[in-house]
């Protein structure tokens, strides 16, 4: 089965750690060893070997910078202290990607199209050329780096596909920590988006400005890294109907391998072991259960993201592994279908009806 991970911030790390994600997890842990780089990202758990061992076969690749009034340290450099900041930052880091695409010692592939998405898919089945290519999907977490709603054109061209409005709040919307409705900023971009064919991202995004964007946004809507409220009682989970109108609109969740959002109270610095892949399958059941089928949930790890290999769940050592969902799924009567479907098929029906031809 192939994998579909709709969230990894790969650039932020190379940009600020200068992680090498052409060497395994593994390699980049040895390296990082007795240095700060833990303490402030956790270890590694990304690297190419992982990704073709796992079968990851597309990746959603954020562009991530934080406002300044988040900042946690000289070593956080992805900052910005105004549009024009998160401008600056995120083309750094969508050139990144693009870099990536054309190093030769690298099967990194941008994915701007269905065409693209295709030669991805069809690498994995060419049995010479295995292990196939990843593809990099551009997602813009956080839209504060769109200066105005009408340079969603330029973005665009650039190569991104999807945009959240807000990690914290952002000039387009309310946030996680910070709430508040749309803006008239806001109300504008997601029009701007709709005639490009885009898909918005309602992860981070505030309950009321949630809601306002589902009811106005005529494109396609995700949420590519959240969990239910159940397993995470705060603002940045979501709610049994913010999960239902989600599927009402086709929309799909990505499950984050996170135990902080997989057992409440669980804090960095507790024992890895009170969490296991079945409290994954939990959550992923859960969506299931409130959309009453399979076809609205999928995996968002955020891995590297601040999620690194002592915060995940015993059985993952990393992003390899997160095809070893599977096996709580499959104990509990999911049937192949279903389990393809979540692992990485339902995010590829998104994409196959979004991306432009």
């Amino acid at each position: 089965m192939l994998v579909v991970d709709a969230h990894e911030d790969i650039a932020w790390n190379i940009l600020t750690f200068g992680r090498d994600y052409l060497k395994a997890a593994a390699e980049i842990r040895v390296a990082e060893a007795g240095t700060p780089i833990p303490s402030y990202n956790g270890n590694a758990l990304l690297g190419l070997a992982d990704w073709q061992k796992g079968q990851v076969a597309v990746i959603f690749a954020t562009l991530f910078a934080s406002p300044a009034r988040k900042r946690l340290g000289e070593w956080d450099t992805q900052c910005y202290q105004d549009a024009y900041g998160a401008y600056q930052r995120a083309k750094a880091q969508l050139d990144v990607y693009r870099r990536l695409a054309e190093d030769e010692r690298a099967p990194f592939a941008l994915i701007g199209g269905k065409d693209d998405l295709a030669a991805v898919l069809a690498s994995w089945r060419n049995e010479e050329a295995k292990p196939g290519r990843v593809g990099l999907v551009p997602l813009m977490e956080g839209a504060d780096p769109i200066r105005e709603p009408q340079e969603v054109e330029e973005w665009f061209e650039g190569g991104v596909r999807i945009v959240g409005l807000a990690w914290e709040a952002t000039s387009y919307a309310g946030g996680t920590h910070e709430p508040g409705p749309l803006t008239p900023a806001g109300v504008r971009l997601l029009e701007i988006m709709a005639d490009f064919g885009m898909v918005l991202d309602l992860s981070h995004v505030a309950e009321e400005a949630y809601y306002q964007a589902l009811e106005r946004y005529e494109g396609a809507v995700i949420v590519s890294h959240a969990n239910p409220r159940r397993f995470l009682p705060t603002s940045r989970g979501v709610s049994d109907d913010m999960i239902a109108l989600l599927a009402q609109r086709g929309g799909v969740i990505g499950i984050v391998p996170y135990n902080a959002f997989l057992k409440p109270g669980w804090r960095k610095g507790d024992r890895r072991e009170e969490v296991t892949l079945v409290q994954v399958a939990d959550a992923i059941d859960h969506v299931c259960q409130v959309t009453g089928s399979a076809q609205h949930v999928g995996i968002g790890s955020d891995f590297d993201g601040g999620v690194g290999l002592e915060h995940v769940p015993v059985g993952i050592d990393s992003v390899a592994d997160l095809s070893q969902i599977a096996v709580p799924l499959s104990e509990r009567g999911f049937s192949h279908e279903e389990i393809a479907g979540i692992l990485g098929g339902n995010w590829l029906r998104i994409l196959q009806s979004s991306l432009p031809e």
